[in-house]
């Protein structure tokens, strides 16, 4: 249930980040002055964190979306998806260790 709860989680705040990403770049034919003040309000740190959590979901939401296919098309897939979702946090957790550190560094000030 869980991994239901948190795909449906993840895609939307995924579309909700596309909808404003489409929104702030279309603000550059609209003016360029708002614009460039939206892109200096993503260089904060709350918005690297932002970028953080959006890298999380759409990490979360890509290999949990190959799990779900491989249970619908896979003929032993319902019976291995209880392991399969415990490969998706493994392989989640090891996409965020090599992420997460970086991105630290150049939200805080270390790169």
């Amino acid at each position: 249930m869980w991994s239901w709860v948190l795909h449906r989680i993840t895609g939307v705040s995924i579309f909700f980040f596309l909808l404003v990403h489409i929104l702030d770049t279309a603000l550059v034919r609209v003016s360029p002055e708002a614009y460039n003040a939206v892109i200096n309000s993503y260089k904060t740190p709350i918005m690297g964190l932002g970028e953080t959590a959006l890298v999380a979901a759409i990490g979360f939401h890509a290999l949990n979306g190959l799990r779900i296919i491989l249970i619908d098309f896979w003929s032993v897939g319902t019976k291995h998806q209880r392991l399969m979702f415990w490969i998706v946090i493994a392989l989640w957790i090891i996409l965020l260790v090599g992420f997460v550190p970086r991105q630290f560094m150049h939200i805080f000030g270390g790169a």
